[in-house]
């Protein structure tokens, strides 16, 4: 025992390690939150040209609306820059390296979209300055809001596709006698969506081509009143959860109000479970399970291989996968680590089987879909403000779930299925199983039931390892706990999940490919 405990004490402290060093990674990082947002405005931007929109074209102001956003995004992703770069004097690291390289190209990317918004609001002289940064070479000089910060993005690498984008784009604007014959592909080739539109609108105006510009108005129309409707689905799922849940969580306080201890928020603490094992086995599965099994043995070993295997057979590198085979992939991970972390705990309590009554229940009995459905609603207010919040402390920072990026990529409806398994199924019935039907259970041997949730919970949110998480996971999980407690049913708490997760999916795969 005592040389299992020592071997557990070191893993724990690799363990600790590597949450900690991942979450001080994950400050480096952008939140997901400020791409989305962008996504959005470009789709607010292509729905205001429909037609049977101009009241939203009046009252939204879409382009001042979304220059200011996308200043805002320049803003923080030179912070980003800088403090990568910061970090890049003191130390050689490949991965530094590649996020750099990457905020770099985003910056550049900004910049070509802020200076047609700039154009389209009369402010030309402004957008030839902006564009002016990106036709040369190698760099792309501009003024910036500090000395390091300006050192940095004078030494940006602009490529080769952004050069000939901003030369086109100044051409259109400054010098109509000198286009490019090659301006129409590169603006179809470089540009989408409204920004697209807008470009080769001022190229066919410039050189009279109005069965051409007839053309692309239709098309624009057509485009645009798909936006709206997509834009307004989009929209439409937080309202009406915000709306529902407003209105259970005012039942729930009003209940407890007037009947006091017989409310549903009450009596929480007098749910326990009989808990056969003690910390150790509770420590052995958190750090073998979760942690060794599943983030290195697997997630450090087995995919690695795994994925140079197929890079070396079919000559394919992982990151010109598809959005199909990304999904694939993600899908395959998710569910090579359940099965790692769900093998372990099996291993660790298969010698107190069986269990006593109420451990792992999965019961289609009871009222388990009305607590789901409504711990879905109470939560969506909730976590809306937390996030809120947490957006005010982190500014843009601090990571986020890496699958969400991948599922905003694209449209493809077998793509967003496999991500719906991921995401709807395999996931909440894993994590439930884990955190709430066996950590949360087995801690209630040691401390009370509602110390049990919020420990369950911080443990659920940091290992999701983005800072920026933490706060919103947190209170999403002291939910899913409340209401597994409650019903002492993890088919409560899996539906609850996989509300959640399935609404963030539905509102990505509306927003996704705006810029078609």
């Amino acid at each position: 025992m005592t040389a299992k405990r020592i071997f557990l004490g070191l893993l724990t402290l690799v363990a600790a390690a590597s949450v900690v060093l991942s979450l001080v990674e994950s400050w480096n990082q952008p939140q997901f939150q400020s791409r989305l947002e962008l996504y959005e405005t470009d789709l607010l931007l292509q729905a205001s040209q429909w037609k049977g929109a101009e009241q939203l074209n009046a009252q939204e102001k879409p382009v001042e609306t979304a220059l200011n956003a996308y200043q805002k995004t320049r803003k923080s992703t030179e912070k980003a820059i800088a403090t990568v770069q910061a970090r890049l004097d003191d130390t050689s690291n490949p991965s530094l390296t590649a996020q750099l390289r990457q905020q770099q190209g985003l910056l550049n990317e900004l910049d070509v979209r802020i200076g047609v918004l700039q154009a389209e609001q009369n402010q030309v002289d402004a957008a030839l300055k902006t564009w002016s940064g990106l036709k040369t070479p190698s760099t792309a000089p501009v003024i910036s809001e500090t000395p390091t910060i300006r050192k940095t993005l004078n030494e940006r690498p602009v490529s080769t596709s952004i050069q000939s984008t901003a030369s086109v784009l100044s051409e259109l604007w400054s010098q109509p006698s000198k286009i490019s014959p090659k301006a129409e592909p590169i603006l179809k080739q470089n540009l989408n969506g409204w920004f697209r539109y807008q470009g080769l609108a001022k190229l066919y105006g410039l050189q009279q081509r109005s069965d051409d510009l007839a053309q692309l108005q239709t098309l624009e129309q057509q485009a645009a009143q798909q936006a709206f409707l997509r834009w307004a689905g989009a929209n439409a799922i937080p309202a009406i959860a915000v709306l529902v849940g407003i209105g259970v969580l005012l039942f729930l306080i009003g209940q407890r109000a007037i009947k006091g201890k017989q409310a549903l928020l009450s009596g929480t603490d007098a749910v326990t479970w009989n808990v056969p094992w003690d910390g150790e086995i509770v420590w052995q599965v958190l750090i073998v399970g979760f942690f060794f099994v599943e983030q290195v043995l697997i997630g450090a070993l087995i995919l690695p291989l795994g994925l140079s295997a197929i890079q070396a057979v079919f000559h394919v590198s992982p990151a010109a996968f598809s959005i199909r085979e990304k999904a694939l992939l993600s899908l395959t991970t998710y569910i090579l680590l359940a099965t790692g972390g769900l093998g372990v705990l099996y291993w660790s309590v298969k010698r107190f089987l069986p269990l006593p009554e109420g451990w792992f229940r999965f019961s289609l009995r009871g009222n388990w879909f009305w607590w789901g459905l409504g711990g879905y609603a109470a939560a969506y207010p909730l976590v809306l403000a937390v996030s809120w919040f947490n957006n005010l402390i982190w500014q843009g920072r601090g990571g986020s779930n890496p699958i969400l990026s991948v599922a905003l990529e694209g449209r493809d409806p077998f793509a967003f299925l496999i991500f719906l398994i991921t995401a709807a199924i395999a996931a909440p019935l894993f994590e439930e199983t884990f955190f709430r039907g066996f950590l949360l259970s087995s801690l209630t041997k040691y401390f009370s039931t509602w110390q049990s949730i919020l420990l369950s919970s911080l443990i659920f949110a940091v290992v999701h390892l983005s800072l920026s998480e933490v706060l919103p996971l947190m209170t999403l999980g002291i939910i899913l706990g409340f209401v597994y407690t409650r019903t002492q049913n993890l088919m409560a708490s899996i539906l609850l999940h996989a509300l959640w997760n399935s609404g963030t999916l539905v509102a990505l795969y509306l927003l996704g490919g705006s810029g078609a």
